[in-house]
């Protein structure tokens, strides 16, 4: 007979890390939404790996769970209490529920002779015990409902192409995913290259395996390999095998001119794509056999759509090039690559050969970024997709008003999703109360091994952090100057420069909000205007057209029909693209002498190749001038200025965003550029809450912010998580509203 008072269940053992955990995974399974469904223990201590193990078989998963403290709960929150005590002493609960006793032998053992066969045996008993008490409890919550299906391998790695692209908005979770896919693939016995396209990589900090331009064995995962193509090596590389074809005798003048000629921008993008097509043709470290399947960690997706778009693009071009002539030189022999080129396109456009898997967070803006990459990557021929909303979370405590949120917000976005990615195959991958760092967190990421222990919190650690406001305060008091938003993507660079070029304005300045970043979400940030506040984006295809009709006008306008038509083949070489950025940054940055820009950068890896045709400029500038010339300044002194220039790096409270912003900090000061402040965004600490999966990534935000305070940062601001994404001018002008002394400064 159904009990309309059956509302709440709660499910008691010792430790709960296996009887009451199994129950609770298994009670939801039956009655879904109608009942809700808790478990405590008298002695807390963490979830069986065992259990973990026999519930992933019946499709069921605990590895986000947490043991917890019967303290913790609510006696009024409780209609039910079941305890699975036997010979222990089962743990005592103060409320007035109904109360029920099963008796089920702890699973756990320390025995030594029991092996790992043995040890399944025994939790596969208790769990189909447990199973059998819940079917008599089927009648008083109303007939059972249907059992999720057996766990199953996520969609991408069902049918496995050779090649898997794993790309998206950066913060997402592409490289873990990408990480996890490719172990996944070697414990089943095949031979992996996990290769990063990213310059700004932290896979040897998650595989815990150092990072080469050519393949490293990972020792704890036989059968997998990583490959990490820096850009930076594959220039120099290139630039040996260029100056090799010379003909012996070349004269010394000559060989240097072509090594300057080579020591731009352009190198380093055509070095790395050809790293890049070399894999996909199968030439060179990917003999034919030599890996079943090549997993490419990209870098964000702007950086990404370039690099798949250049073999159409150089295959383009040296179709209709005899001469083999590029930015590059008469000498880099191009043309000899045209084949490899080809090739690499053609396993691009292969849906047997090539998966690209678009990664997203169920969050509208990655979810629409990830839409148009799919239109785009269809474009090119990239037809065969599949997408993977990682991170769903879903509440355990519907009395915290941060996890609901989080959750809502996270509902209302899968149900709204666009319609490019509508009809695609799908996986989802719920939140993880860990940080995907170590083999163990990889395995346990797509549900194929025990969650890791959770790390010790160590003491708590202040930090002296600013709200974002006093951050707009004293930027404004510098008068005008550049203030340059650099992190990993997917931290909130956008939201950051956004509001605080709002917070510029309120203060009674004219502002130039603009963004490198080729996603571009200044605009939709903002979602209006404001009086004194001039949107901008550096666009590489308008900056690209305007770059080429300049060169045309200026050096085209004095040669006849041949010569002009030389000049525009070679300007029509997709290095073109690079060096037109880089002079539209550089106005940007001239700009900032007499009015205040804030700068929106693209994610990491895409703003070193940036900074990295400052400092190629740079050499090359002072080099013709000589040291003792005066008045030449270069866009790179004007950053090294920290009266004109101000750096922020912004992070997520999580290990990848923060060891990428030290990294980035480091090769900002290694250019002379060094950091003024960072920005913690998305603090859950800020925020409160008590769900347990929440309360366990807090420990980690801890431990980043232990690290932050440890030396990292001079000066660090803070911004907590926000029920309501800052969208909108008002949104914005909230988060950075000027202090009481400048109140009268402030603007509708």
């Amino acid at each position: 007979m159904t009990d309309p008072n059956l509302r709440s269940v709660l499910f008691l053992c010792v430790a709960n890390s296996a009887r009451s955990q199994m129950a609770e995974a298994l009670a939801r399974a039956r009655w879904d939404d109608r009942v809700r469904v808790q478990s405590a223990g008298s002695r807390p201590s963490r979830v069986n790996p065992y259990a973990i193990e026999v519930m992933a078989e019946r499709g069921l998963d605990l590895s986000s769970h947490a043991s917890k403290s019967v303290a913790s709960i609510d006696p009024a929150s409780v209609d039910l209490v079941v305890t699975l005590c036997a010979e222990e002493v089962c743990p005592v609960f103060l409320g007035q529920a109904a109360r029920l006793h099963w008796p089920i032998d702890d699973p756990a053992s320390d025995d030594p002779s029991l092996g790992p066969d043995a040890m399944r045996a025994r939790f596969r008993r208790a769990a189909a015990e447990i199973d059998a008490r819940l079917a008599e409890l089927d009648a008083r919550v109303g007939a059972p409902v249907a059992r999720p299906p057996a766990a199953r391998a996520p969609g991408f790695l069902a049918a496995p192409t050779r090649f898997l692209f794993f790309t998206g908005k950066g913060g997402v979770g592409k490289t873990s995913l990408a990480a996890a896919a490719a172990i996944a693939l070697a414990d089943a016995g095949r031979r992996v290259l996990l290769v990063s396209t990213d310059p700004a990589s932290n896979l040897d900090e998650m595989l815990g395996a150092p990072l080469s331009n050519q393949p490293v064995a990972v020792p704890a995962v036989p059968g997998l390999s990583v490959l990490n193509i820096d850009p930076a090596a594959a220039a120099e590389a290139y630039r040996a095998r260029v100056l090799a074809q010379m003909p012996e005798g070349t004269p010394d003048a000559e060989r240097a001119a072509v090594r300057e000629q080579l020591s731009g921008a352009c190198t380093t993008e055509i070095a790395a794509f050809d790293e890049f097509a070399a894999l996909l043709a199968g030439h060179g470290r990917t003999d034919a056999g030599a890996w079943d399947h090549v997993v490419f960690d990209t870098a964000p997706t702007g950086h990404t759509l370039r690099l798949l778009s250049l073999p159409r693009l150089w295959s383009g071009f040296l179709a209709g090039n005899e001469r083999g002539a590029s930015c590059l030189g008469p000498h880099s022999g191009l043309k000899l690559q045209e084949s490899r080129f080809n090739a690499a396109l053609a396993a691009l456009s292969d849906p047997a050969t090539t998966t690209v898997v678009l990664v997203t967070r169920p969050d509208p803006r990655p979810m629409h970024e990830a839409a148009r990459t799919a239109e785009e990557l269809r474009a090119l021929g990239l037809t065969h997709q599949r997408l993977v909303i990682n991170a769903v979370f879903h509440a355990s405590r519907p009395d915290d008003p941060v996890a609901r949120a989080i959750e809502a917000l996270g509902r209302d976005a899968i149900a709204a999703l666009p319609a490019a990615l509508v009809d695609l195959p799908r996986d989802e991958v719920p939140l993880r109360p860990f940080d995907t760092v170590g083999l163990p967190a990889l395995r346990a990421l797509l549900g194929r091994g025990p969650a890791p222990a959770p790390a010790p919190a160590g003491p708590a650690v202040a930090l002296s952090a600013e709200p974002l406001a006093r951050l707009a305060d004293e930027l404004a008091a510098m008068g005008h100057g550049l203030v340059m938003v650099m992190g990993k993507g997917g931290v909130g660079k956008t939201t950051i420069a956004a509001a605080l070029a709002v917070g510029l304005v309120q203060r009674g300045h004219s502002v130039h909000l603009t963004t490198t970043d080729p996603a571009a979400h200044v605009a939709e940030t903002l979602a209006g205007s404001l009086d004194g506040l001039k949107v901008g984006r550096i666009d590489p295809k308008v900056e690209t057209r305007a770059y080429i009709d300049k060169i045309l006008r200026t050096r085209g306008k004095d040669l006849d029909e041949q010569g002009r038509a030389l000049l525009l083949e070679d300007l029509r070489s997709p290095c073109t693209e690079e060096v037109a950025v880089f002079h539209a940054f550089s106005r940007v940055v001239n700009e900032a002498r007499s009015a205040f820009v804030v700068l929106d950068t693209a994610p990491t890896g895409h703003s070193l190749l940036l900074m990295d045709a400052t400092g190629a400029y740079h050499r090359q500038a002072t080099r013709h001038t000589g040291p003792g010339v005066k008045g030449v300044i270069t866009p790179l002194m004007r950053l090294q200025d920290p009266s004109l220039t101000r750096v922020l790096l912004v992070t997520l409270p999580e290990v990848t965003p923060v060891s990428q912003a030290a990294a980035l900090q480091d090769d900002l000061r290694r250019a002379g550029v060094d950091p003024w402040a960072w920005v913690i965004n998305k603090s859950i600490a800020a925020a409160g809450t008590s769900d347990p999966l929440l309360q366990a990534r807090l420990l980690g935000e801890q431990r980043q912010v232990a690290r932050i305070a440890g030396g990292l940062s001079r000066r660090t601001f803070v911004l907590p998580w926000l029920p309501e994404p800052p969208i909108g001018v008002h949104a914005l002008a909230a988060l950075v509203a000027p202090t009481a002394e400048r109140g009268a400064a402030a603007t509708d």
